[in-house]
């Protein structure tokens, strides 16, 4: 035996005792209902800035509100303090996931599987580069199958995510008893 390893009885691990000192952690629980200010408050903030993107759309003649932007808004509006919704995140994760969907369109082309690769390419890039967001992959996805011209889609991209960061920077400080956006920028 090692110095500084131990070593379990089959008694030990077979009936765990159950202390106040006890290290698990509780059962998980669905996350309390929040207050009825606090729920209008995120859904006419994350509706507010999805319609300001839709009318940017309309006025450049150009889709500006692609899916994986309302999931983003719904993240940030509503779980402000989740590791998914943070700044980083958000802008850093739609542009690597941009960058995974066209690389994977220049080699493989536009396709059900080629969109289904660079998913998962969009997913290990985020896990490597600590920026946490799942509506990044559907960018990768949406890149693969709609095609979007990159000079236009991804300055547009870049500027929609910043948007939603300073809406929910701007909200959580309307009112008074949200939790503050972001808890870190990077």
């Amino acid at each position: 035996m090692n110095p500084g390893t131990a070593t379990a009885t089959p008694s030990a691990t077979a009936t765990p005792s159950v202390t106040a000192t006890d290290p698990r952690p509780a059962p998980l629980r669905a996350p309390a209902r929040p207050s009825a200010a606090a729920a209008v408050h995120s859904v006419s903030a994350a509706t507010t800035v999805l319609l300001a993107l839709v009318a940017i759309g309309a006025m450049i003649h150009e889709p500006v509100l692609i899916p994986p932007l309302a999931a983003s808004a719904a993240l940030i509006h509503s779980a402000p303090t989740l590791p998914l919704a943070q700044p980083r995140g958000v802008v850093v994760g739609h542009m690597i996931g941009a960058a995974a969907g066209y690389a994977v369109l220049a080699a493989a082309g536009s396709s059900a599987w080629a969109a289904a690769l660079a998913a998962g390419l969009t997913l290990a890039l985020l896990t490597l580069a600590r920026t946490p967001h799942s509506p990044a992959v559907a960018t990768a996805v949406v890149t693969v199958l709609q095609t979007p011209a990159p000079a236009r889609f991804v300055p547009l991209l870049f500027g929609s995510t910043v948007l939603l960061v300073l809406t929910g920077y701007a909200g959580s400080r309307v009112r008074r008893k949200a939790p503050r956006y972001p808890a870190y920028w990077w």
